[in-house]
């Protein structure tokens, strides 16, 4: 049986039904068992046919191909070859078989050999923004075998080929003859979590972040700060957690926390991308950092309240400088987020020192000049730590003078022309742009608000073709006003599966019907890796989620 073509759309089928979850179409009529593989995000390019072949957790292996660049010395692979070997035959191990299930006939497929294939896989290096993970795929018997030129692509290789094994009605591993060529579309496919509004425990991170990699995503964004609470606990500036955080010593990430999330992401290809956004969103900087923040005055009286980052002071700028200068070391990949939206202007306005100040700079009572100002400086010291920068729209917006290679985070999806006037705007300056607008996941409604996140383009904006090769990828972003640990990983996902497969497949796989069908059973494995994805609608998984108890 050959592959189903539809305007680019790859679908693959196979001749045993996988039957993970009854599926309903939108009339609420119950569909036949389906005999689709789930994969997700779909690759670029897949052609099936019906041989079927059998995998045994006795006999099958995954090892490194004869002449690859990558051997046993290589922990990211071993420890990744281990981790899908578990997925492909974890439910078996858990039911604690004494033997094998039943087996039918059939030829076998007896081992996975991985080869990378450029001299330098990139094992012990961190992924970037121009990261290899294209990828080829070729399962037949007795050996499949999966190319990639670095170790990222022989990770998203090994998520697909665990894709493709399905399970038969006597609980034995079955995966058919199929070929696959596959890379992503966008090279920054990322995910936010915020740990300030809410502190979120270590084992929840690495939850998610397992749950990025079944997905194909390649940043996890993190917004470790903000007024609410100030978890990082920084060596330099100690007293910032000890007087910020929810609490000093249970409500912070230590060094060898963060130093953990970053090499556990590292292992699944994902970069770690820090965000400390200043000078608004800084309350709780505030706490343990004396005259950082701006008193505030009524009249000519001090409130006792702290507005944004004092712009005035030389000791505010000496600060960042030895901030960021321990941050740049502490986070290795190249960017860091600093922010820079959102800035009450109301307690700049009430202070008469930066009353004064503004007179004497010629700003007039144009508060965005001072902040521009204040941006200016901290971008010149981000910029001598040798790291790029990524920034909220506003920064753009506002006429701050930007490198070239800044990243520019759009947001904003309200007023006229919404962010695909903004994307217009940014491209047509020059610079790359990341998307977020229509990507809100903290934003909940009844049903399947995944299919407003599906049917959403980055490119989709009036451009020319090389302002739209600007627009680099983009990412979902859970704020965490109403989500901790309890609601977090249901929140997330499936939805930010939608926009996953938005970010890697090509652009004309848009089909919310047959998106429905794999994300319903890419779901479901998730289910059974662990992972407790909310459902899409009516129905069950073969293995329910069991909880934590």
């Amino acid at each position: 049986m050959g592959a189903l073509v539809k305007t680019g759309i790859f679908v693959l089928i196979v001749s045993v039904c996988q039957g993970y979850q009854d599926i309903w179409d939108y009339d609420g009529h119950k569909l036949k068992d389906t005999d689709y593989v789930s994969l997700w995000p779909l690759p670029q390019k897949v052609q099936s046919s019906a041989a079927a072949f059998k995998l045994s957790s006795i006999n099958f292996q995954i090892v490194h191909a004869k002449g690859s660049s990558a051997g046993s010395s290589c922990s990211l692979l071993q420890t990744a070859f281990r981790r899908y070997f578990d997925y492909i035959f974890g439910y078996v191990k858990k039911q604690s078989f004494k033997k094998e299930p039943k087996k039918a006939f059939g030829e076998e497929v007896a081992e996975l050999q991985v080869l990378i294939t450029s001299s330098d896989s990139e094992c012990d290096g961190y992924p970037d923004l121009k990261s290899d993970e294209s990828y080829e795929l070729s399962v037949d018997q007795p050996s499949a075998i999966l190319k990639a030129p670095k170790v990222w692509g022989a990770l998203r290789g090994l998520e697909t080929f665990s894709q493709l094994v399905y399970e038969d009605e006597y609980g034995s591993r079955n995966i058919n003859k199929t070929e696959v060529s596959d890379f992503p579309r966008f090279a920054h496919r990322g995910i936010l979590l915020d740990t300030s509004r809410h502190y979120v425990p270590l084992k929840v991170i690495l939850a998610n972040l397992e749950a990025m990699a079944m997905n194909k995503f390649n940043v996890f964004h993190w917004h470790i700060v903000d007024d609410q609470s100030f978890p990082y606990m920084s060596r330099t500036f100690p007293d910032l957690s000890q007087q910020g955080a929810y609490h000093p010593y249970t409500h912070v990430y230590t060094p060898s926390d963060v130093k953990m999330v970053i090499e556990f992401a590292r292992m699944r290809g994902i970069r770690v991308i820090p965000e400390f956004d200043t000078p608004g969103h800084t309350q709780s900087w505030g706490k343990g950092q004396k005259d950082l923040l701006t008193p505030c005055y009524s009249g000519s009286t001090p409130t006792g309240s702290y507005g944004p980052v004092n712009p005035i002071l030389n000791s505010t700028y000496d600060f960042m400088a030895s901030f960021f200068k321990e941050i740049s070391a502490v986070f290795p990949d190249a960017y860091v987020h600093l922010g820079g939206d959102e800035v009450d202007f109301t307690c700049w306005k009430s202070n008469p020192d930066i009353t004064k100040f503004m007179q004497a700079q010629g700003f007039g009572t144009d508060y965005s000049k001072l902040e521009s100002y204040y941006i200016q400086r901290l971008l010149d010291i981000v910029s001598t730590t040798n790291k790029g920068y990524m920034i909220w729209q506003e920064v753009f917006d506002n006429g701050v003078k930007l490198k070239l290679d800044a990243l520019v985070h759009v947001w904003i999806w309200w007023g006229t022309g919404g962010y695909k006037d903004e994307l217009s705007r940014v491209t047509s300056a020059g610079y790359e742009a990341l998307v977020s607008a229509p990507w809100y996941l903290d934003h909940i409604s009844y049903g399947q608000d995944w299919q407003n996140y599906y049917k959403e383009d980055p490119q989709d904006f009036n451009g020319t073709e090389e302002q739209k090769k600007l627009v680099i990828g983009g990412e979902a972003c859970l704020w965490g006003e109403y989500v901790d640990a309890t609601n977090l990983t249901p929140r997330l996902w499936p939805r930010a599966s939608a926009v996953s497969e938005r970010l890697w497949s090509d652009k004309n796989v848009k089909d919310v019907n047959d998106a429905y069908i794999r994300l319903g059973q890419h779901r479901c494995r998730m289910i059974e890796r662990g992972i407790p994805a909310e459902p899409l609608f009516t129905g069950y998984c073969r293995h329910e989620y069991k909880g934590n108890l």
